[in-house]
């Protein structure tokens, strides 16, 4: 029979807003047992454990720990974790402790979620150009605690898992991202953009400092939460004139968008993009990107997928080493010959001739207007007729 004590105390302690800390330790009381609670991006909000051990263990999700998923009219609000011991806890007891407990997470946070909307809305309206006068920028910022009077920045933020990962690693990026951008500046504001797999911050940086600093932090916290994720950062320059963050949320995606492309690096400022910086005037308008593109390398990108061959890899690897066909071929580990057979290919797909001024400049704005429109090239072996059964390396 459920301990009447112990349940009155889950509720003494819910009435007297003792928070969810002393309403976590009243709960495993009650169920006898240890527990921790999270909230929906992943942060720990509470522990009641029995000892280290048992923290350990439910941080790490052991094989003896139970998660709970915690609802509010079929909104996930958070998840509890409860080690689980040979007599496990009264079924509806252990329901009826959910439910109040995912209530008072909701009312908690609520606030919270309520200024988190609010200061998305802000970062979509500075970055999209929907406010045009410079003072109701900076007044509406400080309403919500983001002091854009000194100029600010902008860091894109991307992750992608290497592997099978849990459904909500999503909001864990986009809290990772505000906490790290938080701790280099106060006031910085975080939001997923449409893509799924984004976050978009905007960073106080009176200095121009402040933005790199941000950034760095950013990629600190994310290796250190989403381990097994591969990570994407580009910074924009400082915008001294808060009605220039526009351009500034252009010049981070389009540095982000650069660095996806580089296996090397997973952080970029708009300034280390070189040659890049040329096509950020169709950032806004990237028609005329995407046509360049499609007169250029699409037609080899589509053959690279439909034949897993990497046409698209060895063209960007000869002109990193300077047209140089030997340098190309031993970077890749093959031969020259299947070096030229790959561009006579290209040479037929796009009319376009690797040895000549003009055909490697076409392409490699090609090749650069694929990198900022976000296009990700087709990832195969390079097995066409004439390569000799080897493959490029990745």
């Amino acid at each position: 029979m459920p301990d009447l004590a112990s349940l009155a105390a889950v509720t003494d302690a819910i009435e007297g807003g003792a928070g969810l800390p002393e309403i976590l330790r009243a709960a495993a009381r009650a169920l006898d047992t240890s527990l921790i609670l999270i909230d929906r991006s992943g942060t720990v909000l509470a522990a009641a454990a029995r000892s280290p051990a048992d923290e350990r263990s439910l941080m790490r999700d052991a094989h003896d720990v139970v998660t709970i998923a915690l609802k509010v009219a079929d909104t996930p609000v958070g998840r509890l974790r409860m080690r689980v011991r040979e007599q496990g806890p009264d079924a509806s007891v252990l329901r009826l402790l959910s439910a109040l407990i995912a209530s008072e997470v909701e009312r908690v946070r609520a606030p919270e979620r309520a200024s988190e909307e609010a200061r998305a809305r802000l970062l979509r309206a500075v970055l999209e150009g929907g406010i045009e006068d410079r003072d109701e920028m900076i007044s509406r910022g400080k309403e919500l605690g983001i002091d854009l009077d000194g100029g600010a920045g902008v860091v894109v933020v991307r992750a992608h898992p290497r592997k099978p990962t849990q459904e909500d690693w999503r909001r864990r990026l986009l809290a990772l991202a505000a906490r790290g951008a938080r701790s280099a500046a106060s006031g910085s504001i975080a939001a997923a953009a449409p893509e799924a797999d984004e976050v978009r911050v905007l960073v106080p940086d009176p200095d121009g400092e402040v933005v790199r600093r941000a950034a760095a932090a950013i990629l600190r916290e994310l290796e250190s939460g989403l381990p097994g994720f591969a990570f994407a950062l580009g910074r924009s320059r400082r915008a001294a004139d808060p009605l220039g963050l526009p351009r500034a949320g252009h010049e981070a995606l389009l540095a982000a968008n650069v660095v996806e492309g580089d296996p090397d690096r997973s952080e970029l400022a708009f300034e280390e993009t070189g040659t890049y910086q040329l096509l950020l005037p169709h950032m806004n308008d990237p028609a005329e990107l995407r046509r360049f593109y499609d007169e250029t390398v699409r037609p080899i990108a589509a053959y690279d997928e439909q034949y897993e061959t990497d046409l698209l890899g060895t063209l960007s690897t000869f002109l990193d080493c300077d047209a140089n066909v030997n340098a190309t071929a031993a970077r890749l580990f093959t031969h020259r010959h299947t070096v030229r057979y790959r561009f006579e290919r290209v040479r037929e797909l796009t009319g376009l001739d690797v040895s000549s001024t003009d055909g490697r400049e076409k392409l490699s704005l090609g090749l650069k207007a694929m990198r900022v429109l976000g296009i990700a090239p087709a990832r195969g072996p390079a097995t066409e007729p004439g390569a000799e059964g080897g493959r490029v390396p990745r």
